[in-house]
């Protein structure tokens, strides 16, 4: 069995770069699982926000999940808020290592802060929401096998990171 690995962690801590790089780097297919509701739905992650709330995109996340968690060989991306739901790490864990990357709050800030598709940021001050959200899901990324420290790192460094790390966690 070619086991996934499943990148989580904070949004802007790369988890879609790294993973179409790992992904490539090991032959296996890549899954953004926000790029598959949107495509789906054929509306963003903000627009899915903002027209059905926040729990509404969390329930579709989590069946999303439900879908591609019994795929072997993938490197699935999840959104910064998937590992909050106990059953999404249960799917995610029963074919998959857990990869938490992370990257400092500043890092997250200075990555993210031009988009327009981050629904949780559009507040007065995102850099403290950050600080907030991060403090809040810690012990959930904590659940992670592995963590990753993806500052001042290139996209394909992290992906090697990963490997190592992988084969070593196995």
């Amino acid at each position: 069995m070619k086991k996934n690995i499943v990148l989580t962690g904070f949004m802007g801590t790369g988890k879609s770069q790294v993973g179409r790089v790992l992904a490539e780097k090991l032959g296996y297919v890549f899954i953004d699982i926000d790029a598959r509701i949107e495509g789906e739905l054929k509306k963003t992650i903000s627009e899915i926000f903002e027209g059905e709330g926040e729990a509404c995109f969390r329930d579709m996340e989590a069946d999303m999940i439900r879908r591609v968690a019994d795929l072997e060989g993938a490197v699935i991306a999840t959104g910064g808020g998937a590992i909050l739901r106990e059953d999404n790490l249960v799917n995610l864990t029963r074919k998959g290592v857990i990869v938490c990357l992370t990257a400092s709050p500043e890092t997250i800030f200075n990555r993210t802060v031009a988009s327009k598709e981050r629904p949780l940021l559009r507040t007065e001050d995102p850099l403290a929401t950050i600080r907030q959200l991060l403090s809040s899901r810690k012990a959930h990324y904590e659940k992670a096998g592995i963590m990753i420290d993806t500052e001042g790192k290139s996209p394909l460094v992290v992906a090697e990171e990963i490997l190592s790390e992988v084969e070593a966690y196995e």
